[in-house]
């Protein structure tokens, strides 16, 4: 089997939020056949709601689509590391495989912080692979930053 990272459309989705004025961050959901469900970018200020990450919209939207709330064996592709609020989301929606770009030392919730993923409770546990499209996630992150602290 060929990996096909799908990176490049969640990083679409990180720069069309950070257009609207959001956070750039992007997710994609894809199918175990490969094929794309569903993707989103950050809507919180659009939204005027704190739930509504990348990650959140895009496993409603799969969810919708596929009429359940699990996604079992489905793939899900970040710019960012979820937090904490996003991994659990990701852990019910019993997601296969994690791929995220950027770490998140400040408010990650896999790698770093609570490490949703390594709790007890915590009902099921993706694969995990990071660092896929870092060096421009970050970039997206930092310039969207430096230019709220001018």
């Amino acid at each position: 089997m060929v990996f096909t990272s799908y990176m490049d459309l969640a990083l679409q989705e990180a720069r069309a939020a950070q257009a609207r004025g959001e956070v750039p961050v992007g997710a994609v959901l894809v199918s175990p056949d490969g094929q794309v469900v569903a993707q989103a970018g950050n809507r919180t200020r659009e939204l005027c709601d704190p739930t509504a990450h990348a990650e959140i919209l895009a496993l409603r939207a799969g969810g919708l689509i596929l009429g359940s709330e699990r996604l079992t064996g489905f793939d899900l592709y970040v710019t960012l590391e979820p937090c904490p609020m996003c991994a659990s989301a990701i852990s019910q929606a019993r997601i296969a495989r994690v791929y995220y770009g950027a770490d998140d030392p400040k408010s990650g919730g896999v790698a770093h912080g609570p490490r949703v993923f390594d709790h007890p409770q915590s009902h099921h546990t993706p694969e995990v692979y990071d660092g896929i499209g870092a060096l421009e996630a970050e970039n997206l992150l930092r310039a969207f930053f430096a230019g709220k602290r001018r």
